[in-house]
């Protein structure tokens, strides 16, 4: 019979936690600077617990030109930028 995956105890499934135990705080501050070797256990100031979320970076698609020898290569103005001298129809100026 299968373990549930509920019951799993990997660190693959690591949530954030936003309540710490005891020695977790102690640590937590030790890397603030806010430690030090006379405190105590006992009365622990709140620790701010932060999740960083990352976003992902898309890789912008490059039509492979046969001028352009890298990706991300600069575009040409005349391809960049519309022209000018037209105004757009409908348009009074």
């Amino acid at each position: 019979m299968s373990q549930h995956p509920s019951l799993r105890s990997d660190s693959v499934g690591v949530k954030h936690r936003n309540v710490f135990k005891r020695l977790e705080r102690v640590k937590k501050l030790q890397e603030i600077g806010k430690w030090s070797d006379r405190s105590t256990a006992y009365n622990l100031p709140k620790v701010k617990s932060m999740k960083v979320k990352m976003k992902k970076v898309k890789e912008a698609k490059v039509p492979a030109a046969e001028g352009a020898s890298a990706p991300g290569a600069a575009v040409p103005a005349a391809a960049a930028k519309p022209a000018a001298g037209k105004a757009a129809p409908g348009k009074k100026t």
